[in-house]
């Protein structure tokens, strides 16, 4: 390959990045705008005109992948022999080489994980902490580390940052405090250390320092705008007072806050590096002028917005992005699967097409839509639904309890209350747990079996225990085919670095996009970057939707993301025809009619009634104030959920029939045999019987 070659096929932009061969460069560069190209081809030139020897260049990135990649292409551009390496497998290889001349005797063991640690350390001053609470509290301690605060500086830091963990914040500092002195007593060194250590023993030996620079003098970093500031302070040690140093990165895919990263370096290079050539890549290759309009017109509305590039489309025309509305998110789930499965049909490869959410719980959903549509689908960056050990050890404990006959009430409630039972002896309860982290996580998989109880309860009221689990064991082995080709299911942090042909952006409702723990306006923002990320995966095809109620026939209470205010034109708003995943469980008769407008019923809610929400309807609104009250005194002293009593729509049903013997009120929905027989008489008294 000639050297002329090399620099052939860039655009103005992208040579002038790979020409800038010396001094401190800052290169701000757009989703799609080829900076893996622009950057390889600075290195492959800097070599091939004698400008460094490729030993003695550093490429640094995030990921063992990312480096691959480096590695690869330069080997084609005529540069093998240039280290590229993540952070800690650069500080690692340095650490082992000169351990044993600056410190000697037996080298720590690395950590790879910190859970046990953890464990032991929160044992012995007495904290109870859960597995998610466990990963919480070792995610803390990483973010504590990597900002660079100790133990006894951990409170004020988090209060300060307003980190919200599933732990208070003093159990984290004291089990932070005790997870050191174990890991120093057990001669142990984590990640966070080993960098920290690296830096230290290079400050500290300048003989030390003084090889590692000759060895490598230039040095270009990858997703800048991720480094935390302990890599920071690595990478100022490793460079020294020279300045051939290239950082790479975009400010509008900074995503990784919560974990200590800040595109504050990246922002700020010029500053700490005066006469820095700066170098914007806004062409986008990737994405068609649709998708990047609508990306550029969601940074647009930041409140103030001045982000730093906004893209130029280089692709031809493509259709314009898609907004769906549906009325609750299995109709969205459906409807998503069917318009996957008819691109698939069209001849988009499943492995071009993506479904990105929020958050790992909702994939459950899409699992099972594209299942039930014999859609191949592979999970990317979780584990697959009802493989996760929350999940499994969920299923065997209703498994359990099915065996043991735990579900004497035959009607929905009855499941629902059994089902919320089970789980609670999982670590399920009725609110969340604050902020985010592995504690949310376990609680919205354990929240999204609870949902399936009530879905099934909703579609058939007669449903018990047995019939859930058999509902469950069905799901989990139509979702266990191994694919050798799927479409992607991914949270939208995991698809960061990824693009494909199509991409399906759902769930985006207020309280999820952005999500409910996000409270200051930075974290706001970076929800708005995280939607970014995700419309940038796209190269031709863009669907984004949400839905206005949980499950069918819920409260359409919810609203789209206020990010797509201003952005999404025509709406479709419809209900489409749901795939068939519970035939089994449908009674044969047909739907029961509204008894006021014959429409048939088919919220769980407006069976219950025996009419439409909104049709005119007698009300006793005494006989229903009493029944209430009767239903909260019943609810204290037997120490149940009042819902466990009966349903606010139950209660409303009987305050509309006024029932006049025990056979009209077993006849109401939500009145099974063991409520009748429980509740009857007090019931019928209320009503005059």
């Amino acid at each position: 390959m000639s050297l002329e070659s090399v620099l052939e096929g860039l655009d103005p932009e992208q040579r002038a990045v790979a020409e800038a061969v010396r001094g401190p460069v800052c290169v701000l560069a757009g989703a799609g705008t080829g900076k893996t190209r622009a950057i390889t081809h600075r290195i492959a030139y800097a070599v091939r005109t004698g400008v460094v020897a490729p030993q003695r260049v550093l490429a640094v990135t995030f990921t063992t992948r990312a480096a691959g990649e480096l590695r690869g292409r330069l080997r084609a551009l005529g540069a093998p022999g240039v280290q590229a390496r993540t952070f800690h497998a650069a500080a690692l290889r340095q650490l082992t080489y000169f351990w044993p001349r600056v410190v000697g005797g037996e080298p720590p063991k690395i950590l790879e994980s910190k859970i046990r640690v953890v464990a032991d350390a929160a044992r012995e001053i007495g904290v109870s902490l859960g597995g998610g609470e466990l990963r919480d509290v070792a995610g803390e301690i990483e973010w504590a580390k990597v900002t660079q605060h100790r133990p006894e500086d951990y409170a004020a830091a988090a209060a300060r940052a307003a980190r919200r963990p599933s732990v208070e914040i003093a159990d984290v500092a004291r089990t932070y405090a005790m997870y050191e002195e174990l890991r120093r007593q057990r001669n142990l060194l984590d990640f966070e250390g080993m960098l920290e250590l690296t830096a230290a023993v290079l400050t500290e030996h300048r003989e030390v320092a003084n090889q590692v620079r000759d060895q490598y003098r230039y040095f270009v970093v990858d997703e800048f705008q991720d480094v935390n500031p302990l890599q920071k302070m690595l990478l100022d040690v490793w460079v020294g007072d020279r300045d051939d140093l290239c950082v790479v990165g975009d400010p509008n895919q900074t995503i990784y806050s919560f974990t200590g990263a800040s595109a504050a370096h990246l922002l700020n290079f010029t500053a700490d590096h005066p006469g820095a050539k700066v170098v914007r890549l806004v062409r986008d290759y990737r994405s068609t002028p649709q998708v990047v309009g609508l990306a550029n017109g969601l940074l647009g509305r930041a409140p103030a917005s001045g982000h730093a590039l906004e893209l130029v489309a280089q692709r031809p025309d493509g259709p314009a992005p898609v907004f769906n509305e549906y009325d609750d998110e299995i109709a969205e789930a459906d409807d998503t699967a069917r318009r996957v499965r008819k691109l698939v049909d069209e001849g988009v490869p499943a492995r071009e097409i993506a479904i990105l959410f929020r958050t790992n719980a909702q994939s459950q959903m899409y699992e099972s839509a594209l299942a039930a549509a014999n859609v191949p689908y592979v999970l990317r960056g979780a584990e697959r639904f009802f493989e996760r050990p929350e999940v499994r050890e969920a299923v065997v404990r209703l498994r359990g309890a099915a065996r043991a006959g735990a579900d004497a009430e035959t009607d929905g409630t009855g499941l629902i209350r059994t089902v919320r039972h089970v789980l609670s002896g999982a670590g399920f309860s009725d609110r969340p747990p604050e902020g985010a982290g592995a504690a949310r996580a376990r609680w919205e998989s354990l929240a999204a079996l609870a949902q399936l109880a009530e879905d099934m309860a909703a579609d058939d009221p007669g449903a018990g225990l047995p019939e859930f689990v058999a509902e469950l064991e069905e799901r989990a082995a139509a979702q266990h085919a191994p694919p050798l080709e799927g479409v992607t299911l991914a949270s939208l942090h995991a698809a960061k670095g990824l693009e494909w042909d199509a991409v399906f952006l759902v769930g985006l409702a207020e309280g999820t996009v952005p999500i409910i723990y996000a409270k200051t306006p930075a974290q706001v923002e970076e929800e708005r970057r995280l939607l970014y990320v995700g419309i940038t995966r796209a190269r031709v095809h863009l669907h984004l939707s949400w839905a206005l109620a949980r499950s069918p026939g819920g409260a359409q209470a919810r609203r789209p993301s206020r990010f797509l205010d201003g952005l999404t034109g025509k709406t479709t708003t419809h209900t489409p025809a749901r795939l068939d995943r519970s035939a089994k469980r449908r009674p044969a008769k047909g739907p029961q009619p509204c008894r006021v407008c014959g429409r048939p019923l088919t919220a769980a809610v407006e069976r219950k009634l025996g009419r439409c929400e909104d049709c005119p309807a007698e009300l006793n609104e005494e006989l229903l104030a009493a029944l209430k009250d009767w239903r909260a005194e019943v609810s204290a002293e037997q120490r149940i959920p009042a819902y466990v009593v009966f349903t606010d729509a139950t209660l409303q049903a009987i305050a509309e029939h006024r029932p006049e013997s025990r056979e009209d009120l077993a006849r109401i929905p939500g009145v099974g045999k063991v409520k009748l027989d429980r509740y009857g008489d007090a019931v019928l008294g209320l009503c005059g019987v």
